[in-house]
């Protein structure tokens, strides 16, 4: 897809990532077509099977290294799976958390023995997984959490409860962000894993009712005294939780912004076809002025945005990528992907409401990007830091 008519930089025209891109996307058309994703949507749920077919594709764990059972890429083949599943419209799929924001905390903090316990399982589909972070009373304040992981017996006992949880109906490999010692505030914040396959103690709730990405499996997830093997902290040391999760988060917010921008150009490709078939008063909707204006707007303000991530990839794949400058991606990349899909939307007129065009799909999605994550209200202030 290039709408934008605007060039990848160099990093992402290598040979290898532009094969590996077409081969994305022609697995996405034989397993992700629209008239299955319309049926996740009413189902609230990718199948299960969906999981162990991009396993078998080699889909997850892409950018985890071969020697520890991933498929020897980097966050390039991340940005492409980003970028495919957005220009698809398959991007309900949970696979980029899974990929780009589970799988690395094990690769980046666990011991020798957690990466060949897990990673190979993650890569095979063996094992989804999610991160438990928020909580009922704790959102975007990852020092409030209340969950605990108390020593007891040979390992540790989990009690808490979580919200709001990404691929939370399917998952059976969760990092639980957990205190470990509630009186140390965050040092005492610890991720310890739970592998809920036959976990005593562990429910799952409502498979909970969203506004968009309804595919999306979000659920709430309760831990009653579950029993936990002692090596399941992350790193195999209690304390380092919230240190792992403020130097992955950059990566998170990044993904964030990379899915904004590809959603954005879906609609713009939607929108265009639509202007140029849609007749009023006699011409097309595309020869109004105010269509070429605003579609104008449209499209600087994507390139713009495109240009943007593309720098931020770069800086990423380079072991420069701050805070501050993920967070200036995540909130302004996401508030013009919501500002430019309502401006597309309204050149729809009332076909944009029905459910039926992309258009109100991509509209309903967009929502949530300025909220998970870290709210665009805490992009900000990370970054007035700075100042």
């Amino acid at each position: 897809m290039n709408v934008l008519n605007s060039p990848d930089p160099d990093f992402m025209q290598d040979e290898e990532i532009t094969l590996f891109s077409d081969s994305v996307g022609r697995w996405i058309d034989e397993h992700a077509p629209l008239e299955k994703v319309q049926q996740w949507i009413a189902d609230s749920s990718v199948p299960r099977s969906l999981w162990n077919a991009a396993g078998e594709a080699g889909l997850l764990g892409v950018s985890i290294p071969e020697a520890d059972g991933g498929m020897g890429g980097d966050y390039r083949h991340e940005v492409v799976l980003m970028r495919q599943l957005g220009w698809k419209g398959a991007d309900h799929f949970g696979l980029s958390l899974h990929n780009a924001i589970v799988a690395p905390y094990i690769w980046h903090y666990g011991t020798e023995e957690q990466k060949q316990r897990w990673l190979p399982r993650l890569a095979s589909g063996e094992l989804v997984g999610a991160i438990a972070m928020t909580e009922p009373g704790a959102g975007s304040d990852l020092q409030g959490v209340k969950t605990t992981a108390v020593k007891g017996g040979n390992g540790y006992v989990v009690n808490g409860s979580k919200t709001f949880i990404t691929n939370g109906q399917l998952a059976n490999f969760i990092i639980v962000v957990a205190k470990t010692d509630p009186a140390e505030g965050a040092r005492g914040t610890s991720l310890i894993v739970v592998e809920t396959d036959g976990a005593e103690g562990f429910e799952r709730g409502r498979n909970l009712h969203k506004i968009g990405m309804e595919a999306n499996d979000t659920s709430e997830l309760f831990f009653n005294d579950v029993q936990v093997p002692a090596d399941n902290i992350i790193g195999g040391v209690e304390g380092q939780g919230f240190v792992q999760l403020m130097q992955q988060l950059p990566q998170e917010r990044l993904n964030i912004a990379v899915q904004g921008v590809a959603a954005a150009e879906r609609g713009l490709e939607h929108t265009l076809a639509y202007v140029k078939e849609r007749r009023a008063f006699g011409k097309r909707v595309l020869d109004f002025q105010n269509t070429q204006f605003k579609l104008a707007e449209v499209k600087t303000k994507l390139t713009v945005a495109k240009v943007f991530v593309d720098h931020c990839i770069g800086l990423h794949l380079k072991g420069q990528l701050d805070a501050a400058t993920a967070s200036m991606a995540k909130y302004w990349v996401t508030d013009i992907q919501g500002e430019t899909l309502d401006e597309m939307l309204q050149l729809h007129g009332g076909y944009g409401y029905m459910t039926e065009y992309p258009i109100a799909q991509l509209y309903k999605d967009a929502r949530v990007q300025r909220i998970y994550g870290g709210t665009n209200e805490i992009m900000k202030l990370l970054i007035a830091r700075t100042l």
